[in-house]
């Protein structure tokens, strides 16, 4: 009898990274793999790697270097951004064996069936123009929350950006496949859903990246109708395609919860203009002033990068007083990270390291405050709270519809559950 091999799974990077890697270990799991935990001995290693950033390649070398260490005969696979942006630099790495592009990561099981250890490293991968179709993924764990993607690939070429190169051009699921998966969540027990993709709004361009008649309006619409699913947030949605029509139907909506992400990236109209963003901080500030118009309860994060080429501090000032003045309640800031074939190299006037370090600093002291200020204009008030499967140190955790962060002592009845909750 054949003894079933063991597999572990990382994942760097975002949201829907972790909806491929969970769909990855769900399609290893059918051809008979066991799952088990990344910290623990396995025959086979999938690390699925990021790369906007610097520290995350960083990141991909150190646990291949430590796998090395523990369990030198395990096979180690890198797939990801990273592994379709570097393919040779990976390869070059002691220990990996197969490096997995774009085209190749839903392959994985078919590839494994192939791979020996000490064989030299093989390298799946291909230009990323030659790269089309989507496939779908989902997240399933211990969490309450799935995420599901229902969009990849970008056609936009901001200055600072490897991921059209990383993913491709922007892709879409159909309606139909994504109201479907909602449907088979709901049997599962799933109380809520955060659509992901690399650039949500831009939904509606089918696999082969061509234009359909469906938006990302007619998406939420359709996917409200889903029996089952109680909750549904967007991850993220720049600012120039978050309509007014889809705005007024989140505000009318029980399912779509008061939340938006919205990227800014810069509050200086010269820093995104550099950064080849598609609005100005006008729009930004209309677009804000018109969800709180709607709902004022509503959360909205913000990504904001500091220390990009160029950025004075006069620049800086801009997008902290635009940031302190604008009625937000959390912000997500990012260094600025050097990519390599990105259009921001060529720009002059470098901000040193330190300098960015201290921006970064100074804005995520504002998120703090603005976080405390938003949760303390809801003191008193009860909302509704979905409470995560999981516990740490005796403790459970659950976001209210507005996106509050609740903690309380672990009770088992309120496990993927909505409670009214007095904040």
């Amino acid at each position: 009898m054949e003894t079933r091999r063991t597999v572990a799974f990382h994942t760097l990077g975002c949201k829907l990274n972790f909806s491929e890697t969970s769909t990855l270990s769900r399609q290893l799991e059918g051809e008979g793999f066991i799952k088990t935990s990344f910290e623990e001995a396995a025959d086979v290693y999938v690390i699925n790697t990021c790369s906007v950033t610097e520290n995350a390649d960083k990141e991909c070398r150190h646990l291949v270097r430590r796998i090395q260490r523990n369990t030198p005969q395990s096979l180690v696979v890198i797939t990801g951004c990273y592994a379709q942006l570097k393919p040779k630099e990976i390869a070059e790495i002691p220990g990996v064996d197969l490096v997995l592009g774009a085209a190749e990561k839903f392959n994985l099981s078919a590839h494994l069936k192939e791979l020996t250890k000490g064989d030299s490293t093989k390298i799946s991968s291909c230009d990323i123009e030659e790269v089309s179709g989507f496939h779908a993924s989902y997240s399933l764990n211990d969490r309450t929350r799935t995420f599901l993607k229902v969009q990849d690939g970008c056609d936009y070429n901001c200055s600072f950006c490897t991921i059209p190169m990383a993913r491709g051009r922007s892709r879409s699921d159909s309606i139909a496949n994504v109201v479907h998966t909602a449907n088979e969540l709901a049997q599962k027990g799933i109380k809520e859903i955060v659509l992901t993709g690399v650039n949500l709004g831009d939904f509606g361009k089918g696999g082969d990246g061509k234009k359909t008649d469906a938006s990302f309006y007619d998406l939420i619409v359709q996917l409200d109708e889903v029996d089952g699913i109680e909750r549904y947030r967007i991850s993220s949605i720049e600012p120039n395609l978050l309509t007014q029509p889809i705005i007024e139907f989140v505000a009318g909506s029980k399912k779509f919860m008061p939340h938006f992400h919205i990227p800014l990236q810069s509050g200086s109209n010269e820093i995104l203009g550099l950064m080849r963003r598609r609005y100005k901080r006008e729009l930004y500030a209309e677009k804000v002033q018109l969800v709180k118009a709607l709902m004022p309860h509503c959360a909205i994060g913000v990504d904001v990068i500091v220390g990009f080429p160029g950025e004075t501090d006069a620049h800086f000032k801009e997008t902290f007083d635009f940031l302190h003045a604008l009625d937000i309640s959390y912000l997500h800031v990012f260094t600025y990270s050097e990519r390599p074939h990105t259009k921001a190299l060529e720009i002059p006037h470098i901000v040193p390291m330190a300098l960015r370090h201290q921006r970064n600093k100074q804005l995520r002291n504002l998120s703090y405050l603005k976080m405390q200020y938003f949760t303390e204009q809801h003191q008193g008030q009860t909302r509704k709270v979905l409470f995560e499967k999981g516990e740490k140190n005796g403790m459970m955790e659950g976001y209210t519809d507005n996106y509050i962060r609740i903690l309380t002592p672990a009770q088992e009845d309120y496990r993927n559950q909505i409670i009214d909750w007095k904040i």
